[in-house]
């Protein structure tokens, strides 16, 4: 995992200057999971545990660790590898995860020369927040995580039609 191996080349020169900010870039989704992007969601919350197990490990050093729905090409890479996909079981849902695939990327989504500018002010600030969560949808995800199951299995069986009954 790319963040951690940069953590651990940067952390002991950091350590020996007593100072230093890491910033990881999460998503949403690693607090709560979406369907039709489980392996994405996954790795997104390793995102979250590293950062939130790194914040308390390096405070004593001195580093600060923030973790922080950016606009990118992913939707669209995403959407070009489901084109050979061969769909047996899930046909009747192909639609929906395409739509799915492309979800987090539409027009709405964060630019991310907007985010950089607001994390980077946010991380230079003299007391940076533990978190940083900025961008479209975060209000919506941050009720969601606190909502039970049966909410969340609700919400996004609605959104991604998944009350239907497969044919099989």
């Amino acid at each position: 995992m790319g963040q951690l191996r940069m953590a651990q080349h940067v952390v002991p020169f950091m350590a020996s200057k007593r100072c230093g900010r890491i910033v990881n870039i999460g998503s949403v989704v690693g607090k709560v999971p979406t369907p039709w992007a489980g392996s994405y969601c996954s790795s997104k919350a390793v995102v979250h545990a590293m950062s939130d197990t790194l914040r308390v490990e390096l405070k004593p050093f001195g580093i600060l660790v923030i973790p922080g729905a950016i606009r990118s090409n992913l939707g669209e890479a995403n959407v070009e590898r489901l084109k050979g996909y061969e769909w047996n079981l899930y046909k009747e849902f192909k639609d929906d995860i395409v739509e799915r695939a492309k979800a987090s990327q539409t027009g709405k989504a964060t630019d991310a020369t907007i985010f950089a500018r607001h994390v980077v002010s946010k991380v230079l600030s003299p007391k940076p927040p533990k978190q940083i969560v900025f961008g479209h949808m975060t209000c919506l995800f941050a009720l969601l995580s606190w909502s039970p199951l049966w909410v969340r299995d609700r919400f996004f069986s609605n959104r991604f039609d998944l009350n239907k009954k497969s044919k099989l």
